[in-house]
Protein backbone atom coordinates (compact mmCIF):
# COMPACT_ATOMS: atom_id res chain seq x y z
CA UNK A 1 0.00 0.00 0.00
CA UNK A 2 3.03 2.57 1.37
CA UNK A 3 4.61 1.62 -2.13
CA UNK A 4 1.51 2.37 -4.40
CA UNK A 5 0.87 5.63 -2.28
CA UNK A 6 4.07 6.36 -3.26
CA UNK A 7 3.65 5.86 -6.95
CA UNK A 8 0.65 7.57 -7.12
CA UNK A 9 1.86 10.56 -5.34
CA UNK A 10 5.17 10.73 -7.54
CA UNK A 11 2.72 10.18 -10.69
CA UNK A 12 0.55 13.16 -9.48
CA UNK A 13 3.56 15.50 -9.33
CA UNK A 14 5.02 14.52 -12.68
CA UNK A 15 0.97 16.00 -13.87
CA UNK A 16 1.59 19.34 -12.04
CA UNK A 17 5.27 19.61 -13.02
CA UNK A 18 4.46 19.16 -16.67
CA UNK A 19 1.01 21.56 -16.58
CA UNK A 20 3.20 24.38 -14.83
CA UNK A 21 6.21 23.76 -17.63
CA UNK A 22 3.13 23.82 -19.97
CA UNK A 23 2.22 27.45 -17.89
CA UNK A 24 5.46 29.15 -18.20
CA UNK A 25 6.06 27.68 -21.74
CA UNK A 26 2.49 28.79 -23.11
CA UNK A 27 3.79 32.40 -24.32
CA UNK A 28 5.86 32.77 -27.31
CA UNK A 29 9.09 34.33 -26.42
CA UNK A 30 8.96 37.79 -26.19
CA UNK A 31 12.25 40.23 -26.30
CA UNK A 32 12.28 43.41 -24.94
CA UNK A 33 13.22 45.80 -28.23
CA UNK A 34 12.55 49.54 -27.44
CA UNK A 35 11.28 52.62 -25.84
CA UNK A 36 9.95 55.43 -28.40
CA UNK A 37 10.32 58.58 -27.43
CA UNK A 38 8.60 61.90 -29.51
CA UNK A 39 11.30 64.63 -29.90
CA UNK A 40 11.36 67.80 -31.80
CA UNK A 41 15.22 67.29 -32.63
CA UNK A 42 15.50 63.29 -32.84
CA UNK A 43 19.32 63.85 -34.16
CA UNK A 44 20.00 66.01 -31.15
CA UNK A 45 17.92 63.77 -28.65
CA UNK A 46 20.06 60.76 -29.96
CA UNK A 47 23.07 62.40 -29.83
CA UNK A 48 22.83 63.07 -25.98
CA UNK A 49 22.75 59.63 -24.54
CA UNK A 50 26.31 58.47 -25.42
CA UNK A 51 27.82 61.55 -23.50
CA UNK A 52 26.14 60.63 -19.61
CA UNK A 53 26.51 56.91 -21.03
CA UNK A 54 29.52 56.65 -22.92
CA UNK A 55 30.28 53.12 -21.76
CA UNK A 56 27.40 51.51 -23.48
CA UNK A 57 25.02 53.66 -25.42
CA UNK A 58 25.87 54.46 -28.95
CA UNK A 59 23.82 56.52 -31.87
CA UNK A 60 22.66 54.82 -34.26
CA UNK A 61 19.24 54.51 -36.83
CA UNK A 62 17.16 51.67 -36.50
CA UNK A 63 14.42 51.09 -39.16
CA UNK A 64 15.32 54.04 -40.61
CA UNK A 65 14.51 55.99 -37.22
CA UNK A 66 17.17 58.47 -35.30
CA UNK A 67 18.28 55.97 -32.44
CA UNK A 68 20.43 54.70 -29.82
CA UNK A 69 21.42 51.06 -29.43
CA UNK A 70 22.46 50.04 -25.72
CA UNK A 71 23.23 46.50 -25.28
CA UNK A 72 20.14 44.51 -27.43
CA UNK A 73 18.01 47.32 -26.76
CA UNK A 74 17.21 50.60 -28.44
CA UNK A 75 15.76 53.99 -27.42
CA UNK A 76 13.86 55.35 -30.98
CA UNK A 77 13.26 58.51 -31.41
CA UNK A 78 10.10 60.09 -33.43
CA UNK A 79 10.23 63.88 -35.13
CA UNK A 80 6.92 66.24 -33.38
CA UNK A 81 6.44 69.55 -34.40
CA UNK A 82 6.09 70.48 -30.79
CA UNK A 83 7.83 70.11 -27.52
CA UNK A 84 6.16 66.55 -26.05
CA UNK A 85 4.33 66.45 -22.86
CA UNK A 86 6.07 65.45 -19.66
CA UNK A 87 4.55 64.81 -15.88
CA UNK A 88 5.51 68.45 -15.63
CA UNK A 89 4.25 70.07 -18.83
CA UNK A 90 0.88 67.47 -18.72
CA UNK A 91 -0.97 64.72 -17.22
CA UNK A 92 0.72 62.05 -15.61
CA UNK A 93 1.03 58.96 -17.51
CA UNK A 94 1.78 55.22 -17.00
CA UNK A 95 5.16 55.11 -18.18
CA UNK A 96 7.50 57.30 -15.11
CA UNK A 97 11.02 56.93 -16.52
CA UNK A 98 13.85 54.90 -18.12
CA UNK A 99 17.28 54.54 -16.68
CA UNK A 100 21.04 52.82 -16.22
CA UNK A 101 22.32 50.61 -13.69
CA UNK A 102 25.89 52.02 -13.02
CA UNK A 103 28.80 51.21 -11.01
CA UNK A 104 29.44 53.85 -9.11
CA UNK A 105 26.19 56.64 -9.32
CA UNK A 106 27.69 59.32 -7.53
CA UNK A 107 31.19 59.72 -9.49
CA UNK A 108 28.69 59.50 -12.43
CA UNK A 109 26.88 62.58 -10.85
CA UNK A 110 30.02 64.71 -10.19
CA UNK A 111 30.47 63.72 -14.30
CA UNK A 112 27.21 64.88 -15.32
CA UNK A 113 27.57 67.96 -12.97
CA UNK A 114 31.33 68.63 -14.97
CA UNK A 115 29.58 68.49 -18.36
CA UNK A 116 26.86 70.84 -17.55
CA UNK A 117 24.18 68.42 -18.32
CA UNK A 118 20.78 68.85 -15.99
CA UNK A 119 19.79 67.22 -12.76
CA UNK A 120 16.39 66.28 -11.69
CA UNK A 121 16.61 66.86 -7.78
CA UNK A 122 14.78 65.50 -5.15
CA UNK A 123 13.36 67.13 -1.60
CA UNK A 124 15.16 65.24 1.06
CA UNK A 125 12.02 66.13 3.39
CA UNK A 126 9.06 67.89 3.72
CA UNK A 127 10.77 70.87 5.08
CA UNK A 128 14.32 70.24 3.53
CA UNK A 129 16.49 70.92 0.94
CA UNK A 130 16.54 69.61 -3.25
CA UNK A 131 19.11 66.80 -3.47
CA UNK A 132 20.82 64.86 -6.80
CA UNK A 133 21.23 61.64 -4.71
CA UNK A 134 18.87 58.91 -2.37
CA UNK A 135 22.29 58.74 -0.54
CA UNK A 136 22.05 62.62 0.06
CA UNK A 137 19.09 61.95 2.32
CA UNK A 138 18.35 60.01 5.26
CA UNK A 139 18.37 56.38 4.59
CA UNK A 140 15.63 53.83 4.20
CA UNK A 141 12.97 55.67 2.35
CA UNK A 142 11.80 57.06 5.64
CA UNK A 143 8.10 59.00 6.01
CA UNK A 144 8.25 62.18 7.63
CA UNK A 145 7.73 61.59 11.14
CA UNK A 146 10.87 58.78 10.93
CA UNK A 147 12.81 61.92 9.55
CA UNK A 148 12.06 64.16 12.48
CA UNK A 149 12.86 61.04 14.67
CA UNK A 150 16.35 60.90 13.14
CA UNK A 151 17.18 64.02 13.09
CA UNK A 152 16.98 64.28 16.75
CA UNK A 153 19.13 60.97 17.00
CA UNK A 154 21.75 62.78 14.59
CA UNK A 155 21.19 60.32 11.94
CA UNK A 156 23.49 60.95 8.87
CA UNK A 157 22.69 60.32 5.05
CA UNK A 158 25.53 57.84 3.69
CA UNK A 159 26.52 59.26 0.77
CA UNK A 160 27.20 56.44 -0.94
CA UNK A 161 26.01 55.11 -3.75
CA UNK A 162 22.44 55.47 -3.98
CA UNK A 163 20.03 56.82 -7.64
CA UNK A 164 19.49 59.93 -9.36
CA UNK A 165 18.05 61.69 -12.21
CA UNK A 166 18.86 63.24 -15.20
CA UNK A 167 16.22 65.66 -17.20
CA UNK A 168 17.16 64.99 -20.52
CA UNK A 169 16.44 66.09 -24.25
CA UNK A 170 12.32 67.13 -24.49
CA UNK A 171 11.70 66.62 -20.50
CA UNK A 172 12.92 62.99 -20.68
CA UNK A 173 13.64 61.68 -17.07
CA UNK A 174 16.31 59.62 -17.26
CA UNK A 175 17.59 57.50 -13.85
CA UNK A 176 20.71 56.59 -12.62
CA UNK A 177 20.80 53.88 -10.56
CA UNK A 178 23.67 52.46 -8.65
CA UNK A 179 24.53 48.78 -9.01
CA UNK A 180 26.40 46.23 -9.89
CA UNK A 181 29.99 46.52 -12.00
CA UNK A 182 28.67 47.25 -15.47
CA UNK A 183 26.62 50.46 -17.07
CA UNK A 184 24.02 49.34 -18.67
CA UNK A 185 20.04 50.22 -19.48
CA UNK A 186 18.13 48.09 -17.36
CA UNK A 187 14.42 49.31 -16.85
CA UNK A 188 11.40 51.51 -17.55
CA UNK A 189 9.98 52.53 -14.27
CA UNK A 190 6.08 52.15 -14.39
CA UNK A 191 3.46 53.76 -12.04
CA UNK A 192 0.34 51.56 -12.25
CA UNK A 193 -2.66 51.95 -10.02
CA UNK A 194 -2.51 48.35 -8.59
CA UNK A 195 0.69 47.04 -9.31
CA UNK A 196 0.39 43.16 -8.79
CA UNK A 197 -2.81 43.80 -11.15
CA UNK A 198 -0.68 44.84 -13.75
CA UNK A 199 2.25 42.61 -13.13
CA UNK A 200 -0.16 39.78 -13.66
CA UNK A 201 -0.94 41.11 -16.88
CA UNK A 202 2.53 41.11 -18.16
CA UNK A 203 3.35 37.78 -17.01
CA UNK A 204 -0.07 36.20 -18.81
CA UNK A 205 0.32 38.68 -22.03
CA UNK A 206 4.00 39.39 -22.44
CA UNK A 207 4.73 36.42 -20.47
CA UNK A 208 7.35 38.15 -18.41
CA UNK A 209 9.23 36.64 -15.42
CA UNK A 210 7.89 37.52 -11.82
CA UNK A 211 11.25 37.19 -10.18
CA UNK A 212 11.68 36.49 -6.32
CA UNK A 213 13.07 39.43 -4.06
CA UNK A 214 12.20 42.90 -2.82
CA UNK A 215 12.85 45.87 -4.64
CA UNK A 216 11.27 47.59 -7.92
CA UNK A 217 13.47 50.82 -8.17
CA UNK A 218 15.86 50.46 -10.68
CA UNK A 219 19.08 49.47 -8.75
CA UNK A 220 17.22 46.20 -7.15
CA UNK A 221 15.21 43.52 -8.33
CA UNK A 222 11.71 44.13 -8.63
CA UNK A 223 9.42 42.36 -6.02
CA UNK A 224 7.38 38.89 -6.21
CA UNK A 225 3.46 39.92 -6.17
CA UNK A 226 1.71 37.47 -3.47
CA UNK A 227 -0.06 34.95 -4.69
CA UNK A 228 -3.87 34.39 -4.54
CA UNK A 229 -6.68 36.81 -3.36
CA UNK A 230 -7.76 39.81 -5.36
CA UNK A 231 -4.90 41.94 -7.26
CA UNK A 232 -6.21 45.16 -6.75
CA UNK A 233 -4.64 47.49 -4.52
CA UNK A 234 -6.69 48.65 -1.36
CA UNK A 235 -4.13 50.35 0.94
CA UNK A 236 -0.93 52.64 0.35
CA UNK A 237 1.90 53.27 2.52
CA UNK A 238 2.12 56.74 3.76
CA UNK A 239 4.35 58.99 1.68
CA UNK A 240 8.15 58.79 2.16
CA UNK A 241 11.40 60.68 0.65
CA UNK A 242 13.24 61.57 -1.14
CA UNK A 243 10.45 62.86 -3.18
CA UNK A 244 10.15 65.08 -6.42
CA UNK A 245 7.20 66.63 -4.53
CA UNK A 246 7.86 67.82 -1.19
CA UNK A 247 4.27 66.14 0.09
CA UNK A 248 6.45 62.51 -0.57
CA UNK A 249 6.24 59.40 -2.56
CA UNK A 250 3.78 56.71 -2.07
CA UNK A 251 6.33 54.02 -2.67
CA UNK A 252 4.55 50.70 -1.56
CA UNK A 253 3.07 48.33 -3.17
CA UNK A 254 5.90 47.99 -5.29
CA UNK A 255 6.77 45.75 -7.73
CA UNK A 256 7.88 44.29 -10.89
CA UNK A 257 9.00 41.51 -13.86
CA UNK A 258 11.29 40.79 -15.95
CA UNK A 259 11.24 40.69 -19.96
CA UNK A 260 14.66 39.41 -20.65
CA UNK A 261 17.03 41.31 -18.25
CA UNK A 262 15.01 44.62 -18.61
CA UNK A 263 12.96 45.23 -15.38
CA UNK A 264 9.48 46.72 -15.80
CA UNK A 265 9.57 48.33 -12.38
CA UNK A 266 6.65 49.45 -10.59
CA UNK A 267 5.21 51.89 -8.02
CA UNK A 268 2.03 52.53 -6.82
CA UNK A 269 -0.40 55.06 -8.48
CA UNK A 270 -3.33 55.98 -6.05
CA UNK A 271 -6.33 57.22 -7.46
CA UNK A 272 -5.72 56.13 -11.01
CA UNK A 273 -6.63 58.31 -13.77
CA UNK A 274 -2.94 57.80 -15.14
CA UNK A 275 -3.24 59.59 -18.80
CA UNK A 276 -2.56 57.56 -22.75
CA UNK A 277 0.87 57.63 -23.16
CA UNK A 278 0.58 58.68 -27.33
CA UNK A 279 1.75 61.70 -27.92
CA UNK A 280 3.81 61.98 -24.63
CA UNK A 281 7.66 62.20 -24.11
CA UNK A 282 7.77 58.16 -23.67
CA UNK A 283 4.83 57.63 -26.61
CA UNK A 284 5.36 53.46 -25.59
CA UNK A 285 7.65 50.76 -25.50
CA UNK A 286 8.15 47.48 -27.35
CA UNK A 287 8.71 44.00 -27.63
CA UNK A 288 9.36 41.77 -30.46
CA UNK A 289 8.27 38.70 -31.59
CA UNK A 290 9.31 36.14 -35.09
CA UNK A 291 5.92 35.72 -35.96
CA UNK A 292 3.79 38.86 -35.48
CA UNK A 293 0.72 36.93 -36.97
CA UNK A 294 1.08 34.17 -34.39
CA UNK A 295 1.23 36.78 -31.46
CA UNK A 296 -1.64 39.15 -32.21
CA UNK A 297 -4.02 35.88 -32.75
CA UNK A 298 -3.43 34.92 -29.49
CA UNK A 299 -3.48 38.45 -27.96
CA UNK A 300 -6.85 38.92 -28.99
CA UNK A 301 -7.63 35.59 -28.27
CA UNK A 302 -6.94 36.69 -25.05
CA UNK A 303 -9.68 39.83 -24.92
CA UNK A 304 -6.36 41.97 -25.29
CA UNK A 305 -7.13 45.72 -26.76
CA UNK A 306 -5.78 46.42 -29.67
CA UNK A 307 -4.76 50.62 -30.93
CA UNK A 308 -3.73 49.28 -34.11
CA UNK A 309 -3.98 46.45 -35.96
CA UNK A 310 -0.70 44.99 -38.08
CA UNK A 311 1.09 47.39 -40.25
CA UNK A 312 3.79 47.99 -42.18
CA UNK A 313 7.10 49.67 -39.96
CA UNK A 314 9.46 50.39 -42.25
CA UNK A 315 10.82 47.49 -43.51
CA UNK A 316 9.07 45.60 -41.05
CA UNK A 317 5.85 44.77 -39.12
CA UNK A 318 4.15 46.05 -35.96
CA UNK A 319 0.97 46.10 -34.08
CA UNK A 320 0.47 48.16 -31.49
CA UNK A 321 -1.42 46.80 -27.86
CA UNK A 322 -2.80 48.75 -25.04
CA UNK A 323 -1.76 47.47 -21.47
CA UNK A 324 -2.11 48.50 -17.84
CA UNK A 325 -3.27 52.31 -17.01
CA UNK A 326 -2.96 52.78 -21.05
CA UNK A 327 0.06 51.89 -21.48
CA UNK A 328 0.79 51.87 -25.46
CA UNK A 329 3.14 48.54 -25.70
CA UNK A 330 4.36 47.87 -29.50
CA UNK A 331 4.96 44.55 -30.68
CA UNK A 332 7.73 44.42 -33.53
CA UNK A 333 8.68 41.51 -35.97
CA UNK A 334 11.95 40.09 -35.89
CA UNK A 335 12.55 37.34 -37.89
Amino acid sequence: MKLITRTALLLVSMVIAVYAQEGQTKVEPLHFHHVHLNSVNPAAAAAYYPKPFAESATKTTFNGIEAVKTGNIYLLFAKVATTPQNELTGPQTSVWHFGWNTPDSRKYNEKFRAMGLKIAQMWDAADGKLVDLSSDTLPGFPTQEQILEMRTKGTQPTRQGGFGYLRGPDGAMIENAQAGQTERFNHVHMYHEHPRCAMDWYVTHLGARMPQGRGGRGGEAPAAAPSGGDCRTTMYAPPTWPSFAKTGFVREPSGGVLIDDISISIRPWPGGGLAGTRGKIVDHWAVSTANLDATVARLKSEGVKFLEEIHPWGSMRAAMIEGPDRIAIEIVEIK
